[in-house]
């Protein structure tokens, strides 16, 4: 398995796609059932390429990852060859950018001497989706991207 299986509510949610997934299979509803019951260790073997197919399917649409903690801000754009990183340190112990309250100081203060940044690029191992994916499993969300256009727009 390439990524993680699907939980059981993700799984729930895309009842339909393992449906037509097990069709393209040519796995009725009925021999998923005996698979399940009969050969059990067959039937995960199918989650786990169904969750690889939806991961891979999500992971390659990844325009932009966020991942905030409190004091730091990793914004990521993927881009066709590169990825670029805007990171955000916020020097003031305080505050916490996960916050209403530590977001709105941040908007207030992002260019006082207490907000440091930093821009990088780093080009793609060999599986570009893998480095999303292992960013998600760091903590990374995916995103419209706002914020990093946002960054990218005051330091351009």
């Amino acid at each position: 398995m390439k990524y993680t299986r699907l939980t059981r509510q993700q799984l729930e949610e895309l009842q339909q796609e393992f449906i037509n997934f097990l069709a393209t299979q040519s796995i009725t509803g009925d021999e998923w059932d005996t698979l399940k019951k009969e050969k059990p260790e067959v039937a995960e073997e199918e989650l786990d390429i169904f969750s690889d197919l939806i991961w891979e399917g999500v992971l390659s649409k990844v325009k932009y990852l966020e991942n905030i903690s409190a004091q730091h801000m990793h914004l990521f754009h993927t881009e066709e060859k590169e990825m670029k990183l805007i990171s955000v340190k916020v020097m003031n112990p305080e505050i916490d950018l996960r916050t209403k309250e530590g977001f709105s100081w941040f908007k207030k203060n992002y260019q006082s001497d207490f907000v440091e940044y930093l821009t990088a690029s780093k080009a793609y191992t060999v599986d570009k989706n893998l480095d999303k994916f292992n960013l998600i499993k760091q903590g990374a969300v995916i995103t419209k991207g706002e914020l990093y256009q946002w960054f990218d727009d005051l330091m351009g």
